[in-house]
């Protein structure tokens, strides 16, 4: 199958690539590089350094790979940033995203796979069994409005365009290839400290709770929507709340760091609980997390270290 990854020298889009192409697939990236890195890129895949926002860029790309798949990472990730710049955000995430559905409705590609968000969408969590698809939505970041809106636009394609899509609402994403030093989770900056023998800081009481899912298993979803789960929205996380005291003691003790945290007040607008109900995704299409916190923090200080 041919397959256009956008964001594909990114974090995650990169591994889901490295899955794509050793499922045997015909892959081709296209990323304007601004937080993707060319050390990321799969030497197997044709790459196309092209920003979404060029529509007329992007429309030949499109064209010329002639994809019948295109998985759409690329975005403006950063939260912080889209609460200082909406007009920036908007540019990138929704009306960029309009010119990967104009290009992929006029070269009648067959499906988009696109990643949402879980947790910036559902706000806070008080479900004991964590939120599912239904779940009430509370954006409160541009970021998270321009997930939905993309969401929505998706739909409307469909009905209008006949375009077919899959949603992916992720959990907090770990794994290798996460910047420790760019806007990142808390995982891959406790990595980066620790494994520098630094003291990370932990905002607020660190019983926050938060659905941590690999990047492993994030990259076996999307190979298993290529031909599954068309036209609808799935949870994507483990339905298991890890706290960040935990976190930090886990990678402790795999490092052997003999310091405590620091400690600081809780950041504004910062969620409490935001875990994930996964349980449409195993039904419908039997994918279920498979890689304990333990083990994907293992695998991921490995990377770090190697």
């Amino acid at each position: 199958m041919k397959i256009l990854v956008t964001g594909g020298a990114g974090f995650i889009a990169s591994n889901i690539v490295d899955a794509y192409v050793e499922a045997g697939h015909e892959v081709a990236v296209l990323d304007n590089l601004t937080t993707g890195k060319r050390e990321n890129l799969n030497p197997q895949v044709k790459f196309y350094e092209v920003d979404i926002r060029d529509k007329e860029r992007l429309s030949l790309v499109v064209t010329e790979f002639s994809p019948e798949i295109i998985n759409h990472h690329a975005a403006q990730i950063d939260v912080r940033k889209s609460v200082e710049d909406p007009a920036y955000n908007v540019e990138v995430n929704e009306l960029g995203t309009l010119n990967l559905l104009d290009a992929a409705v006029k070269a009648r590609i067959k499906k988009i796979i696109f990643s949402s968000t879980g947790g910036a969408l559902y706000g806070e969590v008080a479900r004991k069994s964590g939120a599912d698809e239904n779940h009430p939505l509370e954006p409160i970041s541009p970021y998270a409005i321009t997930k939905r809106s993309v969401e929505l636009y998706l739909h409307a394609y469909h009905v209008n365009n006949g375009l077919n899509y899959t949603v992916l609402r992720y959990g907090n994403v770990y794994g290798p290839r996460q910047d420790p030093l760019g806007e990142a989770g808390v995982i891959a900056i406790f990595c980066g400290k620790l494994l520098n023998g630094e003291q990370p800081t932990i905002y607020g009481d660190g019983k926050q709770l938060r659905d941590y899912c690999y990047v492993g298993d994030i990259a076996a979803v999307n190979l298993l929507v290529l031909d599954k789960g068309d036209n609808q929205i799935f949870n994507v996380g483990t339905g298991k709340g890890t706290s960040v005291n935990a976190l930090f003691n886990v990678i402790k003790d795999i490092v052997r760091f003999d310091k405590d945290a620091i400690y600081a007040p809780t950041r504004t607008g910062e969620l409490f609980r935001s875990v994930l109900n996964a349980k449409k995704i195993k039904k419908k299409l039997g994918w279920k997390a498979e890689t304990s916190i333990k083990k994907g923090l293992k695998l991921t200080l490995k990377w770090y270290k190697d």
